[in-house]
């Protein structure tokens, strides 16, 4: 008989046994990486708002936002409540013969809070399957006539086949294969757009491009579209019949000040939208795209091909998932996200623009909107550059290697000596990401901005050297 260990085992391992668990079933390597940079070296007891309380008693203001997953905190009552009520009641979680009475909702309240005619929704489990989903359907509008699809060279928009393929960032360092067509545009200028799509045409002059994939904000890189460019691609897009597609996975929810990024443009409305992250509430695993009218009428409402986007994933539409999204849209609406994520930026970037003035050499610049702010650092004493050289070869050829580790010393003096948990992107310049639940009080913004004028204070060369020394021998 398997020799199992159980729930309530995992509920009694300490820590050096989740590591070996980890090695042994998971990946060795993530446990060399994650505690050579400070984290991984404790447990969490529970979590709550935007706080995360370790075995060992310590209270850890979470400021990562969960990566966008978190705006509604961790736990809120309401989520929690939502999902217990549904057990409660034994509800049927999913059948694809019997209606459900939550999908069905759960696509009018994501109609209601979009603009225009974005009212016919899928509804996956990830961000990178409403990606694909929506090239799935943008290729299927177009009868499979067209083979390009264009996406900015900083995109990110997942790690499976096609939406890796789909991502134009440094996260792609190995070429896995992918979808054909892909070209690529400069993010925020419309000129090299149009000059993709004019290098895509047909020897008959006729369009060659089916879609158009933008982050209106750029999560990963803390960039974002003018609206001049936004609305020049509409226009661009209209006049080809190109399937636009915005992936707001990370911004939506009012993480930039607006419900979705693009909302705060009257007026312009995409092809398709998709969303994840904290669509789900922080406790549910759910994402979607959701269409315009005439594009989803066009590619699936027919009786052939009426199921052709649901065999994407088993779990479309499960019960109790779409059940939690309904609940942390309410939220979202009736707690005013966006009126938050505005009061948070009052505080946040006037704030951290201080900092910068206070701290020129370790600071070059921030940037952000709403509730997600990029701090970008700099210096750093020149052994820096041999201790890259002496790296395992695949750290020494980063070429952000130094960023990250001046960034990482100073995430991990935050978490370290402050008790306040911060993340940087892999992606673009690898700022320092302050993403803060939407539910964070603001007085722990400013005990935030307190913190981390503290640490820059101390000097990047003693930042360094203590994290240098307590951390990167370990990854040999």
């Amino acid at each position: 008989m398997a020799e199992l260990i159980g729930l309530e085992g995992a509920e009694r391992l300490g820590v050096d046994e989740v590591h070996d668990l980890y090695r042994r079933y998971v990946n060795k390597s993530q446990v060399r990486l994650m505690t050579s940079f400070g984290f991984g070296r404790e447990l969490v007891d529970h979590a709550e708002g935007a706080y995360i309380h370790t075995r060992d008693g310590r209270r850890i203001l979470d400021f990562t936002g969960g990566v966008g997953v978190l705006n509604h905190g961790h736990n809120h009552p309401r989520i929690v409540a939502a999902r217990q009520r549904f057990q409660e009641q034994r509800r049927m979680e999913v059948h694809k013969t019997y209606f459900s009475p939550y999908l069905a909702v759960l696509g009018h309240d994501l109609a209601q809070v979009l603009p225009g005619d974005l009212n016919k929704s899928f509804l996956p489990n990830s961000g990178a399957e409403a990606v694909e989903g929506a090239v799935k359907l943008a290729f299927k509008y177009h009868g499979g006539k067209r083979g390009t699809i264009l996406r900015s060279d900083i995109s990110f928009h997942g790690k499976l086949l096609g939406s890796g393929g789909l991502t134009g960032g440094a996260q792609n360092h190995f070429a896995f294969p992918t979808i054909p067509g892909i070209g690529s545009f400069r993010y925020d200028d419309l000129d090299s757009v149009r000059e993709a799509v004019a290098a895509a045409r047909r020897p008959d002059g006729r369009c060659d491009v089916y879609a158009i994939l933008i982050e209106p904000f750029s999560a990963s890189t803390i960039r974002w579209c003018s609206e001049d460019f936004l609305r020049g691609l509409r226009d661009l897009c209209t006049e080809e019949d190109i399937v636009l597609v915005f992936d707001e996975i990370y911004t939506g929810w009012g993480k930039t000040g607006s419900m979705f990024h693009f909302t705060q443009y009257p007026g312009l409305v995409p092809d398709v939208v998709t969303t994840s992250k904290s669509f789900g509430g922080g406790k549910s695993s759910i994402s979607a795209y959701v269409a315009r009218e005439p594009v989803f009428q066009q590619a699936y409402e027919n009786m052939t091909d009426a199921m052709m986007q649901s065999t994407s994933t088993t779990y479309y539409g499960f019960g109790e998932e779409t059940a939690t999204a309904i609940e942390a849209i309410s939220v979202a609406v009736e707690e005013d996200f966006p009126g938050r994520a505005r009061a948070i930026e009052r505080v946040l970037a006037p704030g951290l623009d201080r900092i910068r003035k206070a701290h020129p050499d370790a600071v070059a610049e921030v940037r952000g909107a709403g509730a997600l702010f990029g701090v970008f650092l700099s210096g750093g004493p020149r052994i820096l550059d041999t201790i890259g050289k002496l790296l395992p070869a695949g750290l020494a050829k980063d070429p952000l290697l130094r960023t990250k580790i001046i960034t990482s010393a100073v995430v991990n003096a935050l978490y370290r000596d402050h008790d306040i948990f911060t993340y940087y992107t892999l992606n673009g310049q690898s700022p320092l990401v302050v993403s803060p639940p939407l539910v964070t009080d603001l007085a722990d913004v400013d005990r935030f901005l307190e913190a981390l004028d503290a640490t820059l204070s101390v000097g990047m060369t003693k930042l360094l050297t203590k994290f240098i020394r307590e951390r990167v021998s370990s990854l040999w």
